[in-house]
């Protein structure tokens, strides 16, 4: 496992504003010397009726997209790292016929975790709804932003997709009850969805 350092979660109060609206994954950009892609603020309503649908709610991204597409998701984790009880990483959720249904980066805080919960983190096979769920972890979601983001060379290979294409996704962020932060996360969705009709599409 990857020992690097990583910036902290913030353990309670909001999120700061300081924190672009492609963090956590720009933290991988990073990592990968890579230049962010263009991406720009959205407000829902800027979004295509399919992109809103499994985006714009305050819920977890696993049991939204195992719902719509009818399939369980699996992890296929292209990067991950732990420091200072935080564990991040860069995933694909890919459905049981293979269709990857979206591209997250997540840093969890583990504070807090059971072992048999950490166990499940560190043997990056689950989402993390799927975990959150079956340990019973009591959390709650609230999205901080949703952006379009142009496709490069990485999202496109990941989604399977030409780069230059619009692609839309959320910054999520997880609570505990206590106020302190669970889990901050970026998703992004590739075009094509349950939900989605031709002129959807770029």
């Amino acid at each position: 496992m990857t020992s690097q350092k990583n910036s902290p979660l913030p353990v309670s109060g909001p999120v700061s504003a300081a924190l672009d609206f492609l963090y956590p994954l720009s933290e991988f950009y990073a990592g990968y010397g890579l230049p962010l892609p263009a991406a720009r603020r959205v407000e829902p309503g800027e979004m295509p009726e399919a992109s809103r649908r499994l985006l714009v709610h305050d819920h977890d991204m696993t049991p939204t997209l195992e719902a719509a597409y009818g399939q369980r998701l699996h992890l296929r984790v292209r990067k991950y790292s732990y420091s200072e009880n935080v564990f991040s990483r860069h995933v694909l959720l890919v459905l049981e016929d293979e269709t990857v249904a979206g591209m997250g980066a997540i840093k969890i805080n583990l504070a807090g975790f059971s072992e048999d919960a950490r166990r499940l983190v560190f043997e990056r096979e689950k989402p993390l709804g799927d975990i959150l769920a079956t340990q019973r972890i009591e959390h709650h979601c609230h999205p901080a932003s949703y952006f379009e983001v142009t496709a490069d060379a990485m999202i496109g290979e990941a989604l399977r997709v030409a780069p230059g294409q619009t692609l839309r996704g959320r910054q999520n962020v997880m609570w505990r009850p206590g106020g302190e932060v669970l889990a901050q996360i970026v998703e992004i969705l590739p075009p094509l969805n349950p939900f989605a009709k031709e002129a959807d599409l770029d």
